[in-house]
């Protein structure tokens, strides 16, 4: 059983995230279609928490 080079090969090229169209970042899910950090393809709402500061500008 080898879980080293050899196995790093095996892993598939596809890409989860892509920039998001809303915020810019590259957080956007591609099969999911929603941006993990504003939220954007799931709410119209930017997505924004009290505990978390930097969206709390």
């Amino acid at each position: 059983m080898v879980k080293g080079t050899a196995s790093m090969g095996k892993k598939s090229g596809k890409k989860t995230h892509i920039p998001c169209k809303r915020c810019g970042g590259f957080s956007y899910h591609v099969r999911k279609k929603k941006c993990a950090s504003c939220g954007f393809g799931d709410t119209s709402t930017k997505r924004k928490y009290a505990w978390n500061k930097k969206n709390s500008a």
